[in-house]
């Protein structure tokens, strides 16, 4: 559903504030990692908060594996804060409160005719920002478990980054023991 983005494309390098007002580039949240990106529906949905929560037990495995995670939500500041303190996540969180992000990849939801709902999506970005699978959440069981994100993370992290695969001779060598 992101207008003209499928694997193998690189993401937009948006800059948005994060839920303190701190304008942070996408390219530096990610650095030389991994990235998970949830593009959330906002903070007014139960199933965004529910999804956000379930995420909470992944990032402590994340925080340990080479992976970053970032939630971009369609709200103002203080909506961004709310939901990233009800949740108790600790990561970070960017308000897309203009809807720039929302308006170029055209993921705007359009049966909420209430809330400026983003369709949620979750995608997997690897070095250099280079989409490599994207989940489309909009009913909740298209957002990918903790589970499928780290089959996911584990078969991108051994093409991405070759070197941290402990079954090739290279790595064997690397960590032998004398």
């Amino acid at each position: 559903m992101l207008k003209n983005l499928k694997p193998g494309d690189v993401f937009p390098d948006v800059e948005l504030p994060d839920e303190t007002g701190v304008l942070r580039r996408l390219s530096e949240l990610q650095g030389d990692d991994l990235l998970v990106l949830m593009l959330g529906r906002g903070e007014h949905c139960p199933r965004e908060r529910q999804h956000q929560r379930e995420m909470l037990r992944f990032a402590e495995w994340s925080s340990v594996a080479y992976t970053q995670l970032v939630t971009i939500l369609p709200n103002d500041l203080h909506d961004v804060s709310k939901l990233k303190i009800s949740t108790g996540a600790h990561w970070t969180f960017l308000a897309d409160r203009d809807l720039e992000l929302q308006t170029a990849l055209d993921i705007r939801e359009y049966t909420d005719t209430h809330h400026a709902a983003t369709v949620p999506h979750t995608l997997i970005l690897g070095p250099g920002l280079v989409i490599e699978k994207i989940y489309v959440g909009y009913w909740f069981w298209g957002r990918p478990s903790p589970y499928q994100l780290w089959q996911d993370l584990g078969e991108v992290l051994s093409r991405t980054k070759p070197d941290f695969d402990p079954t090739t001779a290279e790595a064997r060598a690397a960590y032998a023991v004398a």
